[in-house]
């Protein structure tokens, strides 16, 4: 039996279960898939349960996504390379990170039909940002963070070329990547990042709403790829590493 958990703080929002369970549903599988809000204490805790085989996987969310791959034994592409890990697997009898964010990023961008060529803004300074800036790496990029410093290390310790500009500054025909915080509780993003933009990935999300950011782009007709987008779509790559199964992407956006 499959036995399935997210971790994050906070964690209550997270529709990551109900989309696993429907996916497992439709697949014939049993299993269950918990939310569970840790500390750093409670990841040590859960990924010994990975390596025992008490847990089958599990998915981590901010802001624990660095933490989870200093816990890891091996760490597999791009996680590796970023030092963000949002999924764990047991492999013979060893903790496996991968970071299934990219791969999130990519199917989001593409069904948002978020421009191909130009310049991407990446905010925050985490493993989502840090996840960002490998995944996109081809454009232009730039970064920027309430903590500057921090930006830029991440950029540097991912082996990517970025430009750092300051919190709240915008970019000229950029996409921006907001890979922080903001939104979850109904807050907005500085108005100069969005109003120069052409376009927004949104990680954070509010279930049944837009966040602001999303709402002030879709008025002004620009393309926005929305959280529960790039959620699907590393929950989809989720789930193949766990079962080998490739998951009901319509079973997936019915339970959200």
């Amino acid at each position: 039996m499959i036995r399935l958990v997210v971790l994050g703080d906070p964690v209550e929002h997270s529709r990551s279960p109900a989309m696993h369970r429907a996916a497992m549903e439709e697949a014939g599988l049993r299993g269950s898939y918990e939310a569970r809000q840790v500390d750093r204490a409670g990841m040590v805790e859960a990924s010994g349960e990975v390596r025992t085989g008490d847990l089958t996987g599990a998915n981590i969310t901010m802001p624990h996504k660095r933490l989870a791959a200093i816990l890891c034994d091996v760490l597999e592409g791009s996680a590796l390379r970023s030092g963000s890990v949002n999924t764990w697997a047991r492999v013979a009898g060893r903790l496996v990170g991968y970071s299934t964010d990219g791969q999130g990023i990519r199917y989001a961008w593409e069904r948002a039909g978020l421009p191909d060529l130009g310049p991407i803004l990446v905010l925050g300074s985490g493993g989502a940002a840090a996840a960002a800036l490998v995944a996109l790496e081809a454009h232009p990029l730039y970064v920027s963070a309430r903590r500057p410093e921090a930006a830029r290390t991440t950029a540097s310790d991912v082996g990517v070329s970025a430009e750092l500009v300051p919190w709240g500054s915008g970019i000229d025909g950029a996409v921006v990547v907001n890979a922080t915080p903001v939104g979850m509780r109904g807050e907005n993003l500085p108005e100069p990042v969005l109003d120069r933009s052409v376009g927004l990935l949104d990680m954070p999300y509010d279930p049944g709403n837009d966040t602001p950011a999303v709402t002030h782009m879709r008025a002004t007709g620009r393309p926005v790829a929305p959280g529960v987008d790039m959620l699907v779509g590393q929950a989809m790559a989720s789930f193949r590493l766990w079962t080998g199964i490739d998951p009901s992407e319509s079973a997936m956006r019915a339970a959200l």
